[in-house]
């Protein structure tokens, strides 16, 4: 499906914005890329393992994941993107896609050819730079799911997890006062941080027993910022943020 709609680069210029400083007319050659807008139903993917892109994808409005199926059939999720992310921006010098990109909820993605992107960082080093210290955080980003899988308890983890996607959202604009709307499924949940449903639904049991979150209809409020924060160690400085909750 390809919507007519007035596209807009404000969630990119938003995004990188969170990480670097760009100037005026930065924003403006980003506003003025080259796009094709498609609206996007959940659990559709974006782009294949082995395919060989021509274009990256950004994510306008909705949430989308990396992933991998694995020989048995389970799924593990390498990240969740919010709107501002390009999460195949990789894509850009390697040539084929080692992981398939999925909306997780109905998204608006705006294709942006390699073409048009090579020459915006031939002539904008510095956004060049920005978005080459963008991938850099998803390494960052990437080691800190490691520790979780491998080190934090259950608990421990989903509540990393959940002050994370509150920092990022509340970088762009998306969070505010420690609450967010969360669409992930407990299956969602299991499949990133290597749990299983029961084991996903006992941790929310206990977040929730403890008073250190509500959620309901899909919103999640940290009622407890600073208790839940001690629990997990979370940091934020891995997030490489100029501005971040606190």
């Amino acid at each position: 499906m390809t919507p007519t709609f007035n596209h807009s680069m404000d969630m990119l210029i938003r995004k990188l914005d969170s990480i670097a400083q760009l100037s005026d007319e930065e924003r403006r050659a980003i506003a003025s890329l080259p796009v094709t807008g498609r609206l996007l139903g959940p659990d559709q993917d974006i782009v294949h393992e082995h395919d060989h892109p021509s274009q990256c994808c950004l994510l306008l409005d909705g949430w989308a994941c990396r992933y991998q199926i694995l020989s048995e059939g389970k799924r593990q999720i390498f990240s969740f993107h919010i709107p501002g992310d390009i999460p195949d921006l990789q894509s850009l010098h390697l040539k084929v896609m080692d992981h398939n990109v999925c909306t997780l909820t109905q998204a608006t993605v705006a294709f942006i050819p390699h073409e048009a992107m090579l020459e915006l960082t031939a002539a904008f080093p510095a956004i060049a730079a920005t978005l080459w210290r963008d991938t850099l955080v998803d390494g960052a980003i990437f080691r800190q799911w490691m520790v979780g899988m491998g080190r934090r308890t259950a608990c421990q983890a989903v509540a990393h997890l959940f002050c994370e996607m509150y920092v990022k959202l509340e970088a762009v604009g998306l969070a505010r006062d420690h609450a967010y709307y969360l669409p992930l499924t407990q299956s969602e949940l299991g499949d990133a941080l290597g749990l299983s449903n029961v084991h996903v639904n006992r941790v929310l049991r206990e977040l929730r027993t403890n008073e250190w979150i509500t959620l309901h209809g899909g919103k999640l409020e940290i009622k407890k910022w600073r208790e839940l924060t001690n629990l997990c160690g979370f940091d934020p400085t891995y997030l490489h943020l100029e501005r971040h909750a606190a």
